[in-house]
């Protein structure tokens, strides 16, 4: 494909994402497989761009004053310094761009100013008064993190293998491979082409390790999970939590992992082979959550993804305000029903991957205001007993995580017990 073949594909890929629901990646491996004449370099190529006009969309849109496609392709090249190349990249030929209209042509020679804060933030406006809520004069900073390219976190099985082997092994291998700061079993890789062979390397197949966020990781060794408990994961999707507690319950005792979507959920089964765990019992939910009690609830809650955005930038675009009041009372019905579930002595474990206090501190705040016998515990107390060796940054009581201050993904938990009468 020539670079102008690319550029259009582009804005045809972008047009469509602008109005499905579809997630980026599974949108790009679909048109891929619909465009076979496009080689490996072009495919390469063409994702990069969709990724980056996703992550700077507000920004590409204020540049040129105009939210379509072609409007935002049009700026993600002049942000690479290509204003003189754009006569030929825009010329019109067979399978190109057609030329630039007077008035886009206007737009180019004339950049508008500055731009109010979610244009340099890239982030939707409807949410400022929450990100600054969040992080105050640091909204800027955190919003510009939130758009960089996230780096590949994996979680080392301890049922099956040794950080510093894995770590020794990678190295090797010749990947710039690191030691996680808090987790005492994650490590990081940065974002670099070819990363996505690791679902097929030798130790992933072996079960030695999965994919998981560092900030996850640490919310899973938060709730405290002990050999020989009860647990109940209420929203799992694929698992990753569960397979995470379950390592830390030594294979011993009972996960019972719930979701309503049900093909996400039975991804966990071969996912539990291959990890060497055989305690954990899936529960498709049609009704009423699996009966009680239980040691540990863990509410890993439907959010809106902001914390997220570096892996899915895509969800910044696609979020509204009434999609996000939706949020909130289905986090609150999930913590009504998880209370139903904990035993005296118990924890409740919320979590979401997202930065906003009213996903998360306003939360704790209004299900502590219901149910009152709940009591929240102190976060960092909760690591120190997890014998960590790094301290973990804490807001009051609850751990917040976000790319700009812990340089993970944004991530907020916060944990209850049930005292006993």
């Amino acid at each position: 494909m020539t670079p102008s073949a690319r550029l259009q594909a582009v804005i045809e890929i972008f047009d469509q994402l602008q109005t499905t629901s579809q997630p980026a990646d599974r949108l790009l491996r679909d048109w891929a497989r619909a465009h076979r004449f496009a080689g490996s370099k072009d495919r390469a190529a063409i994702a990069e761009r969709v990724f980056t006009l996703l992550r700077h969309r507000f920004s590409f849109a204020w540049r040129m004053q105009n939210e379509s496609a072609r409007a935002i392709v049009i700026a993600s090249l002049l942000a690479e310094g290509k204003i003189g190349e754009l006569s030929v990249l825009f010329d019109g030929s067979r399978y190109a761009p057609s030329p630039l209209t007077e008035d886009e042509s206007h737009r180019v020679a004339s950049p508008p100013d500055i731009g109010p804060l979610s244009v340099q933030g890239d982030f939707p406006e409807f949410l400022q008064p929450d990100l600054q809520r969040a992080f105050g004069e640091n909204i800027v900073a955190e919003a510009k993190a939130l758009a960089t390219r996230a780096p590949v976190d994996l979680r080392v099985n301890r049922l099956k293998a040794n950080r510093d082997e894995v770590l020794k092994e990678m190295r090797a291998e010749g990947y710039a491979a690191e030691a996680t700061k808090f987790s005492p079993y994650g490590i990081r890789i940065p974002s670099a082409p070819g990363l996505s062979s690791l679902g097929r390397h030798a130790l992933f197949e072996a079960g030695a390790f999965e994919f998981q966020d560092e900030a996850a990781q640490v919310a899973a060794l938060l709730a405290g999970a002990k050999p020989g408990e009860r647990v109940l994961d209420l929203a799992a999707g694929a698992g990753g939590k569960s397979l995470a507690l379950a390592a830390e319950m030594q294979e011993r005792g009972e996960i019972v992992a719930c979701d309503i979507d049900g093909k996400r959920l039975f991804a966990l089964d071969p996912r539990a082979v291959r990890a060497g765990v055989s305690i954990i019992r899936t529960h498709v939910l049609r009704g009423p959550v699996p009966e009680g009690p239980f040691d540990i609830v863990f509410v890993d809650a439907p959010c809106s993804g902001t914390g997220v955005w570096r892996r899915q930038p895509e969800l910044k675009m696609r979020l509204t305000e009434g999609r996000l009041v939706e949020l909130v009372g289905l986090q609150d019905r999930l913590l009504d029903q998880a209370a139903a579930c904990v035993r005296p002595g118990g924890r409740l474990v919320y979590a979401t991957c997202s930065v906003l206090p009213r996903e998360n501190e306003d939360r704790m705040a209004a299900f502590q205001a219901r149910h009152p016998r709940f009591r929240i515990q102190s976060s960092g107390t909760l690591w120190r007993e997890a014998g960590a060796a790094t301290s973990l940054p804490i807001s009051g009581d609850f751990f917040r995580a976000s790319p700009y201050v812990t340089e993970t993904d944004g991530f907020f938990a916060g944990v209850f017990v049930l005292p006993e009468i």
